[in-house]
C-alpha cells in the first residue's frame, strides 16, 4: 500500500467532501472505491467523517454548512496545500495576488487551516498539520493520486502558485487538448492546470482519485446515482473519466497507463 507518513511543505496533501448529504455520499463512495468510515464530532455540533482504505485515511466529508447552502454553493471537494505555517502562508495570499475567503483556524488537535482565492476566483486551503498530515494512502484505488487546477486563465493563475509554494510551471502543448501546465516542487511533479474541457464549468481545483478499472468505476457510478460528465478517454499516462456524484459534487478518477516492461 502506498503510504505517507509527511508531506513536504507546498505538496497538495488531503481533500475532503462538503455535501448536502453525508449519509448519500458515504454510501456512493463506498461502492465505488470501497471506503470504510470514521465518524469525528466536532466541537460546532457536527461530525466530520474520515474514509478510510486499509486502516489509512484517504480522505473526509462533511455537511455543507447552511450559509454555503443558503449562496447556492454546491456539494464540492475540496483541495489542501500543506504549508509550514498556516498564518504566514495567508498573510502572503494578497501580495501574491490572491484574497483570503477565511483566516487561520485550528481544527481541534488535527491541524491549522485557511480558505484562499487565487487571482481566476479558484479556492484552496492551506493546511499546517499536527496529528493529521493529510492522506495517509495515495495512488492507489480509491485514494488521491492528481489535483487539477482548472481555470480560464491559466497565465493569470501560475504565478500565484509560484510565488505562494514555490512551484515551478512547464507548459506543454497537448494538441487538440489544449496547453497544459505541470507544478512541480523541486524535482517532483505535483499538481496539473488546465482550461476547463467544458463550458460553463467555474475556475476550481479538481480532485482526481486514483482507481484499478476506469470503466467499473464509471458502471458503479451510474448505478449508484451519479452522472458521468465525461466518458472513460484515454491520455498518456492513463484512462480518465469525469463524475458528479448524487449530490453534484464533481471529481475525476484515473488509470494509470500499464508500464512497459524493460
Amino acid at each position: 500500500m502506498p503510504e505517507r507518513t509527511s508531506y513536504t511543505p507546498g505538496t497538495p496533501s488531503w481533500t475532503d467532501l462538503s455535501t448536502t448529504d453525508p449519509d448519500g455520499a458515504q454510501q456512493f463512495y463506498a461502492a465505488l472505491f470501497g471506503w470504510e468510515y470514521e465518524s469525528n464530532p466536532t466541537p460546532e455540533g457536527g461530525n466530520y467523517i474520515l474514509a478510510k482504505k486499509g486502516g489509512q485515511a484517504a480522505a473526509g466529508m462533511m455537511q455543507q454548512q447552511p450559509e454555503q447552502a443558503k449562496m447556492g454553493i454546491p456539494s464540492m471537494w475540496n483541495s489542501y496545500v500543506s504549508v509550514d505555517s498556516v498564518d504566514e502562508a495567508t498573510a502572503g495570499v494578497e501580495a501574491a495576488g490572491g484574497s483570503v475567503m477565511m483566516p487561520g483556524m485550528d481544527v481541534d488537535e488535527a491541524g491549522r487551516m485557511s480558505v484562499v482565492v487565487d487571482p481566476t476566483g479558484a479556492v484552496i486551503c492551506l493546511w499546517e498539520a499536527k496529528e493529521h498530515i493529510g492522506a495517509g494512502v495515495v495512488n492507489e484505488h480509491g485514494s488521491l493520486t492528481w489535483n487539477e487546477l482548472q481555470t480560464a486563465d491559466p497565465g493569470a493563475a501560475s504565478p500565484f502558485y509560484q510565488q505562494m509554494f514555490g512551484w515551478t510551471a512547464k507548459t506543454m502543448d497537448m494538441g487538440p487538448g489544449g496547453e497544459y501546465t505541470i507544478f512541480s516542487l523541486g524535482e517532483d511533479m505535483i499538481a496539473g492546470c488546465a482550461k476547463p474541457q467544458m463550458p460553463g464549468i467555474p475556475n476550481h481545483w479538481s480532485t482526481v482519485f486514483s482507481v484499478d478499472d476506469t470503466d467499473a468505476c464509471v458502471a458503479s457510478a451510474k448505478a449508484e446515482g451519479g452522472k458521468v460528465l465525461m466518458e472513460p478517454m484515454d491520455i498518456p499516462v492513463g484512462r480518465f473519466a469525469v463524475i458528479a456524484d448524487p449530490q453534484g459534487a464533481v471529481f475525476q478518477v484515473m488509470q494509470p497507463a500499464a508500464e512497459e516492461e524493460a
